[in-house]
C-alpha cells in the first residue's frame, strides 16, 4: 500500500510539474501574442541633442515599424542619468517601457550617485545598438595644440587647476577625466553637467578647459569646424575617419586610457523572455537598415552585429564587472545628485 501511495504522490507530482511547464509556456506565448498592447516609450536618460539621443532616434522609426507599436523617445536628464533610469525602472516590467542606456548610467552611476535607488543587476541587455571611442577636446582659446603639452600647461597651473567637464559624477567621461589626472600627474578639477550637450556648450565659451567627448552626433563636425580642439582618442587605435587625432593609450604613462562608450537597449530583468526577443529583434532589424547604419557610421560609431540573449547577458557581466574595476582604482566615491 505505502509503495502504491507512493507511487501515486511521485505521478501527481509529476502532473504538477507538466502543469507548471505548460502554464509557464502558456503564459509566455500570451505575452509574446499581446506585446506591445500600446507605444513604447524609449528612456534616453540625457537632455535631448546628444550622442544618446541621436542614436536612439537613428533606429526610432524603424523599430516602430518592427515592433507594431510607436516607439516614443522621452529625454529625462539629470543626476548622471539615474533620474531617467529610476523612472524607466519603476514602470511595469512588461516592455513598454526601455531604456537607451550606456556603461555610464547603467553600471557607473548606482556606485558614484548618492542615493541611486537601483543596481546595474536589476537590468537585462536587450540589443547592443553601437559602439565609439572618446576624444579629448581643449576650449579652442587653450594655447595647446597636442597632448604634451597640455600636460605640461596642466603642472604648471596647480594654483588654478585645469577644470574639465561630464555629464556627471561617475559617467564615463569623469572617470576617463580622473584616470588622466591620476596618470599623467597632473591636477584637473571636474565639473559636472546634465548631458554633453551643454558641456559642449561651455567648451565652446570657454567656461571649462577641456573634455572627453564621445565621438558621435554633431562633436565631430564642431571640432572640425575649430570650436573646440581635438587632441587625441581613446580608442585602441586612430578611427579612420579622424585618422589626424592619435590614440592617446599609445603614449608614455597613457597605456591606460583606452576606452570605448556602447549604447545599449535596456529593460526591467523581470520583463518576460518572449518580450525581451520581440525587442531584440525589432531593434536589431532597424540596425540592418543601410541608411540607419550609414547614418550611425558617420559620426564615429560602430553599429554592433546581433547577439542571441545568453551572449547579451554575458556581454553585459563582462562590462559590468570592467566599469566597476576602474571606479575601484580611481577610488570614486558616491556624491550627491547633480
Amino acid at each position: 500500500m505505502n509503495a502504491r501511495i507512493r507511487i501515486q504522490t511521485l505521478v501527481a507530482g509529476a502532473s504538477l510539474a507538466a502543469i507548471g511547464l505548460m502554464t509557464t509556456a502558456t503564459v509566455t506565448t500570451a505575452h509574446a501574442q499581446t506585446f506591445p498592447a500600446k507605444p513604447i516609450t524609449m528612456v534616453v536618460p540625457y537632455p535631448a541633442g546628444g550622442p544618446s539621443d541621436h542614436i536612439a532616434r537613428q533606429v526610432q522609426t524603424l523599430a516602430s515599424q518592427n515592433v507594431g507599436q510607436n516607439i516614443i523617445v522621452e529625454n529625462i536628464g539629470g543626476a548622471s542619468g539615474t533620474i531617467g533610469v529610476t523612472r524607466a525602472l519603476s514602470a511595469p516590467a512588461d516592455g513598454h517601457t526601455v531604456i537607451l542606456g550606456s556603461p555610464m548610467e547603467l553600471i557607473l552611476s548606482p556606485l558614484a550617485v548618492q542615493g541611486a535607488r537601483y543596481k546595474t543587476e536589476d537590468m537585462k541587455l536587450v540589443a547592443y545598438l553601437s559602439s565609439t571611442s572618446t576624444i579629448l577636446a581643449v576650449r579652442s582659446n587653450l594655447g595647446v595644440n597636442s597632448v604634451s603639452e597640455l600636460i605640461a600647461l596642466a603642472k604648471k597651473s596647480t594654483g588654478r587647476p585645469l577644470s574639465y567637464g561630464s555629464v556627471g559624477v561617475g559617467s564615463l567621461y569623469h572617470l576617463i577625466g580622473e584616470k588622466l589626472s591620476q596618470d599623467a600627474r597632473i591636477p584637473l578639477t571636474h565639473v559636472p553637467y546634465r548631458g554633453i550637450a551643454p558641456v559642449l556648450t561651455d567648451l565652446m565659451g570657454g567656461q571649462i578647459d577641456m573634455a572627453f567627448l564621445p565621438m558621435a552626433g554633431s562633436i565631430m563636425q564642431t571640432i572640425n569646424e575649430g570650436k573646440v580642439r581635438g587632441l587625441g582618442v581613446t580608442a585602441r587605435q586612430t578611427h579612420p575617419l579622424f585618422s589626424q587625432y592619435p590614440a592617446l593609450a599609445t603614449m608614455p604613462g597613457l597605456e591606460a586610457l583606452e576606452f570605448e562608450v556602447w549604447a545599449g537597449v535596456q529593460v526591467h530583468k523581470d520583463t518576460p523572455d518572449a518580450v525581451v526577443q520581440r525587442l531584440s529583434q525589432a531593434f536589431y532589424t532597424a540596425l540592418q537598415n543601410p541608411d540607419v547604419r550609414k547614418s550611425i557610421e558617420a559620426t564615429g560609431n560602430n553599429v554592433m552585429s546581433p547577439r542571441n540573449p545568453a551572449e547579451l547577458a554575458k556581454l553585459f557581466k563582462q562590462e559590468t564587472e570592467r566599469y566597476r574595476a576602474i571606479a575601484k582604482s580611481i577610488d570614486l566615491q558616491a556624491q550627491a545628485a547633480q
